[in-house]
């Protein structure tokens, strides 16, 4: 099937016109997108790039990071104001970002390129969006992914306080 022009990987209803979708839908859709452009984002950054590191070092916590704040997303509309819980993922990233050398500055640096990656994909899927739960759900992702960074920075200050304890 040929699609019209501009619609090129786009989701298509079955009467051929563009799908309606969440953002936790659209997000988990194009996960590896969001990745791809937060790496292609962290690559074009001096203090960033100048801890070496493979793709897959750089890259591999996001999978978790993302799947929880696209459950955050599909928690019941009740709930999603609640605060959300501490995300393993967040602690084990802010752990091992500690082990491999980043300041505290890095660490936010790289949670801000994630929120754009994510306002990004969103904004070339925006045919796509479900307009009347966008703003509330763009409130959930901030909301989400700076508990993530408050959960890592907790974890540096841990990891410090434990260096400076014991003389390092």
């Amino acid at each position: 099937m040929v699609e019209p022009a501009g619609f090129a990987g786009r989701v298509m209803d079955h009467d051929g016109g563009v799908a309606i979708e969440s953002v936790a839908d659209i997000l988990d859709r194009e996960l590896q997108t969001v990745i791809d452009e937060w790496l292609r984002r962290v690559e074009e950054q001096p203090d960033l790039k100048r801890i070496p590191m493979t793709a897959e070092e750089r890259t591999g916590h996001l999978p978790h990071l993302l799947h929880d704040v696209i459950k955050r997303l599909r928690q019941h509309a009740g709930t999603k104001a609640e605060i959300s819980q501490v995300s393993q993922a967040a602690a084990a990233h802010g752990d091992l970002r500690h082990e491999q050398g980043y300041t505290v500055a890095m660490a936010v640096e790289e949670s801000r390129l994630l929120q754009v990656s994510i306002f990004t994909t969103l904004h070339k899927n925006v045919k796509q969006l479900e307009f009347s739960a966008l703003l509330p759900d763009v409130v959930t992702i901030a909301d989400e992914v700076d508990a993530q960074l408050k959960e890592q920075m907790l974890r540096f200050m841990a990891a410090d306080a434990a260096e400076k304890a014991k003389g390092k």
